[in-house]
């Protein structure tokens, strides 16, 4: 097996994110989250890579910001009717490959999923067809516009919302909970105030952010103001 580059486990930097997170951060059903990390992560790719995906055991498990973008990438592809061993055998391939335990946030993937994917040596690895090459095209390319890399080809910044929101989940800034884009303001504490009965006016003086930020904030969480 080809040596794969090593990883910091969830920590600061690299994010912490719960199982509850990765639910409301990506808009998935948390008993599919809960579910499919530890069945396909921490046990079936992590037998492959020997990398350890999680920490933690049920509630309390938490998992890095790059396992966060991988889980987008193998929801939509199980959502649209490609089988999990397909992705698994795609992972692992790909895992050496790229020589990383994250394939699925990487740019190489996420950016010219067409063209990696269906590159002829992997073709053979994960029996690839056209219709994978249009989710590919239809829903991961449009979501990675969302994402941020860095020289690594790793995912650095996600905008949930697009990058016309404010809203940013930076693993740099407040362990990786979605702030306001350039501040270590909580979303979550913005929301708070205004379930409490306070304005967008108000908070966005408080806060000495802009009424739109608040607003972000707001569709971030589906509230109506």
């Amino acid at each position: 097996m080809t040596e794969i580059k090593s990883y910091t486990r969830p920590t600061l930097g690299t994010g912490i994110y719960t199982i509850p997170d990765i639910s409301l951060i990506l808009g998935l059903p948390s008993y599919k989250v809960r579910r499919w990390i530890i069945d396909f992560w921490d046990d079936r790719l992590a037998m492959n890579s020997g990398h350890t995906y999680s920490l933690g055991v049920g509630k309390e498990r938490v998992v890095s910001f790059h396992l966060l973008i991988e889980f987008f990438t193998f929801f939509q592809l199980r959502k649209y009717g490609v089988s999990a061993r397909k992705i698994l055998d795609a992972h692992n391939f790909l895992s050496e490959f790229l020589r990383t335990p994250y394939p699925f946030a990487n740019s190489n993937i996420l950016t010219e999923g067409h063209k990696v994917l269906f590159s002829p040596q992997i073709n053979t690895i994960i029996n690839a067809d056209s219709g994978l090459q249009l989710y590919l095209t239809e829903i991961i390319e449009p979501f990675c516009r969302k994402v941020e890399f860095n020289s690594s080809n790793l995912a650095k910044r996600f905008w949930p919302n697009g990058r016309q929101s404010s809203v940013v989940v930076d693993p740099d800034h407040q362990f990786g909970q979605p702030t306001i884009s350039g501040t270590n303001i909580l979303t979550e504490s913005l929301i708070s105030m205004f379930k409490a009965g306070e304005n967008i006016k108000f908070i966005a003086e408080l806060y000495e952010i802009k009424e739109t930020q608040v607003q972000d904030a707001l569709t971030f969480r589906k509230i109506a103001a």
